[in-house]
């Protein structure tokens, strides 16, 4: 079966902003991934809102879409308190089975798996803060167990939503 790879960047066909962004083709748009700390902000200690918002001033909205990855729902939670367009732009979430911090987990022997139910749980919550969210699964110290809970929570979500209708 062929594999698709994206296409190489030409000079006639990159674009650069003003920041540290590298060269991208203009045909095609990607995701951009952030990761958050506890407290829901950026390991700079930027907002993710701000963050969000700059890049796309920085970029011309280049990014397809935002995905927050390798942080426990917890640490996203936080973020998602200010209200706005930008939480439109976030579609998808890998997050951690553990709830502690890089920090913590960069010390650590083991990640901790958590709890795979309650994690179903947490993705559940954050759905209702992120109306575009399509993209899930899991990060540090998740497994099939996890997914399988995520799946569960949100695809019950979607056949009682296809009922009331």
């Amino acid at each position: 079966m062929p594999t698709w790879s994206p296409p190489s960047p030409s000079p006639t066909r990159t674009r650069r902003s003003a920041s540290s962004t590298p060269p991208r083709p203009a045909t095609c748009r990607w995701p951009f991934r952030f990761t958050l700390e506890h407290g829901g902000r950026l390991p700079s200690g930027d907002p993710l809102d701000e963050a969000i918002a700059r890049t796309d001033a920085e970029t011309g909205a280049y990014p397809a879409y935002y995905m927050i990855n390798c942080a426990h729902p917890s640490h996203v939670e936080p973020a998602l308190q200010t209200e706005g367009a930008w939480r439109r732009r976030l579609r998808g979430l890998r997050a951690n089975a553990s709830r502690r911090s890089h920090a913590e987990l960069d010390e650590s022997t083991e990640q901790g798996d958590g709890d795979p139910q309650q994690l179903g749980e947490d993705y559940l919550a954050l759905h209702g803060l992120l109306p575009r969210l399509n993209i899930v699964g899991g990060c540090c110290g998740t497994d099939e167990r996890h997914v399988e809970a995520i799946a569960r929570r949100l695809l019950a979500v979607q056949r009682e939503r296809r009922e009331d209708v």
